[in-house]
């Protein structure tokens, strides 16, 4: 392990040691009934400290050892597993496809700038929809091509309801990538009679190297948020989103309940960050001055 990597491990220690001193210190000082600006019937800023709206750390670490909801149900730690890996799953698949349609619009608007013009803006619109409003209109077309003859699963349509916040910054940083190179260098790709596709190939994907890395890792996240948001929004069950929904639904008797499948959607965003990254160390000799995400 190289010191920059174990310096970036510590502080990431560090972060979190923070963030959990900063909860039980603000349970312990704040106000029971918690901040609230205005009158009685005023907007609360700050939550309640009781037990029941802010359990101990301690409280939600030992809570991921007792059983899901009985004697008799395994381990919450083991439930939140078992659906983390059904949206793992999901949210790879969206982010395979978010990565291949980010990548094709940054193709056609680097290659035709008046595609970037009139694509560009839309792309950038696309994020102000917000998923609870698209979910159900994927799910219906799902079901609609379902009962045409073509199967679609209900994890599909979770999946491309994932893509859509995973292609936006595969896009935007593609994009960026393929029109980075020096117009010295596109020069003397033409000075070597070079078409579009060598100089695609041998210039310019090389070049957005440095710039889809972090938009790729990006993109992993936002696909995990995707896919819990989706089976939240259309009903999927299995997953880390309806557990979380369920778990909501009893944090009045079991407040620790519900931090389970959060510590696990944590979790899930930081593993596959973290893949993107493994993948991406055969991408090494192209990464010097990596831009950052």
């Amino acid at each position: 392990m190289t010191r920059r990597t174990a310096a970036a491990w510590g502080w990431g220690v560090v972060g979190v040691l923070a963030l959990v001193a900063l909860w039980e210190a603000y349970k312990w000082l704040g106000p029971a009934d918690g901040l609230v600006l205005g009158s009685e019937d005023g907007v609360r800023v700050l939550p309640r400290t009781h037990d029941r709206a802010m359990p101990h750390v301690t409280d939600m670490i030992a809570r991921l050892f007792d059983p899901t909801s009985g004697a008799a149900t395994a381990p919450l730690w083991a439930t939140v597993a078992s659906a983390g890996l059904l949206t793992l799953g999901i949210a790879l698949v969206g982010w395979v496809i978010g990565v291949v349609v980010g990548v094709g619009f940054a193709l056609l608007m680097q290659r035709w700038r008046i595609v970037e013009r009139g694509l560009l803006p839309w792309i950038v619109v696309s994020q102000t929809v917000p998923l609870i409003a698209f979910a159900p209109l994927v799910a219906r077309i799902g079901s609609q091509i379902d009962r045409a003859g073509l199967p679609w699963p209900e994890w599909l349509s979770v999946a491309v309801i994932a893509s859509y916040l995973a292609f936006f910054p595969v896009s935007i940083g593609a994009l960026k990538g393929l029109s980075s190179p020096d117009a010295i260098h596109l020069d003397l790709m033409r000075s070597y009679a070079a078409g579009y596709g060598q100089t695609l190939r041998r210039l310019r994907f090389p070049a957005a190297v440095p710039y889809l890395i972090p938009a790729a890792r990006l993109a992993a996240a936002n696909a995990v948020v995707g896919a819990i948001v989706a089976e939240v929004s259309i009903g999927m069950r299995g997953g880390l989103g309806r557990m979380l929904l369920q778990a909501a639904q009893s944090a009045s008797a079991d407040p620790a309940l519900p931090w389970g499948p959060i510590f696990g959607a944590v979790l899930l965003g930081l593993l596959v960050a973290g893949v993107v990254a493994l993948l991406a160390t055969g991408l090494r000799r192209y990464r010097r001055g990596e831009a950052s995400a």
